[in-house]
């Protein structure tokens, strides 16, 4: 299991590598300039942040009462990301659409295509930190090895 550093090191490096990759992307994409495009993508990344943390409590809460316990199975965990993006498209759709002059359909079609972004990134970011911090799950411990 990783430590709460290694997490908060994963976390941290998700969001700076995610930002340098998907802003000069989003200005491509969706023709905007560059300091709109970093607002956006700031900004999405810190409400998905507290989204993310108020969320996932909320959701364990519901759970426990509901269930009595937090363990999710696939219907649950598919209900469970669902409802994230739900929560998460509601809340920057309506800012995105007014900060940008733009309408809600494009925000939405926006934020479609940048979740489709981030679900390629967070696949192939998690493969590489994996790689390059791999768990050893007979000691518990992540090693700092570029050679696993």
């Amino acid at each position: 299991m990783r430590s709460f550093r290694d997490r908060v090191r994963h976390a941290i490096s998700y969001e700076i590598i995610g930002l340098f990759l998907f802003i000069p992307v989003g200005v491509l994409l969706f023709n905007q300039p560059v300091t709109e495009m970093s607002v956006v993508a700031i900004a999405s990344s810190l409400v998905s942040t507290i989204w993310n943390f108020i969320y996932n409590i909320s959701f364990d809460k519901i759970m426990v009462y509901f269930r009595g316990t937090t363990e999710k199975n696939v219907t649950i965990r598919v209900f469970h990301a669902i409802l994230f993006e739900a929560g998460l498209t509601i809340s920057l759709v309506p800012v995105v659409a007014w900060y940008l002059g733009i309408s809600l359909i494009t925000a939405f079609v926006m934020d479609i295509t940048i979740v489709l972004f981030y679900l390629g990134y967070t696949f192939f970011f998690n493969l590489a930190y994996d790689y390059i911090f791999p768990v050893d799950e007979k000691k518990g411990k992540v090693q700092y090895s570029l050679n696993p």
